[in-house]
């Protein structure tokens, strides 16, 4: 794998949670941090916000680490693992990498003030929810097999398990 095909894979995140966050608040100015709160609690959003930002992006370094180290790929469709990954965080959920960025943009939209955000956050959510049950995982089990069939069975998609599964 090339540093340009790891850019480049690295770049799908940076451009959904920044690029266009940015794009879109210059577009509405709509932010508003605080929601318009009175001063002494127009901080309240902002913990909240920046804890699901903090946990997103935690999420999505371990997810380009594992799928790098462990699953020898990427990301990214052209360059995806070449081995299951089911270390680390894909002990707990199928989808770290899509739960992190949302998280990262429900933060951001609640550090922010902006209802364009959030609606961001609501469309790449959306899309997900469809994309991965209908295209992903169907791709993942042609090349996987029963190892991606029993560990799906054992593994939630979106919201995390409370224990790690320990494939036998």
């Amino acid at each position: 794998m090339t540093r340009g095909q790891q850019f480049r894979a690295i770049m799908m995140p940076v451009i959904v949670t920044i690029i266009i966050p940015i794009v879109l608040l210059s577009i509405t100015r709509s932010a508003n941090p605080g929601w318009g709160l009175p001063m002494f609690f127009s901080f309240v959003p902002v913990i909240p916000g920046v804890l699901l930002i903090g946990a997103g992006v935690s999420l999505i370094t371990q997810t380009v680490s594992l799928f790098r180290h462990v699953g020898k790929g990427t990301l990214a469709p052209w360059n995806p693992p070449r081995k299951l990954v089911v270390e680390g965080i894909y002990r707990y959920v199928r989808n770290p990498m899509i739960t992190g960025v949302c998280a990262v943009l429900l933060g951001e939209g609640i550090v922010m003030g902006s209802w364009p955000l959030l609606l961001w956050f609501g469309v790449v959510a959306l899309v997900n929810v469809i994309y991965i049950p209908r295209v992903e995982e169907p791709g993942l089990l042609a090349r996987f097999g029963e190892s991606y069939r029993e560990y799906s069975r054992n593994v939630p998609r979106w919201i995390p398990r409370r224990t790690p599964w320990l494939n036998q």
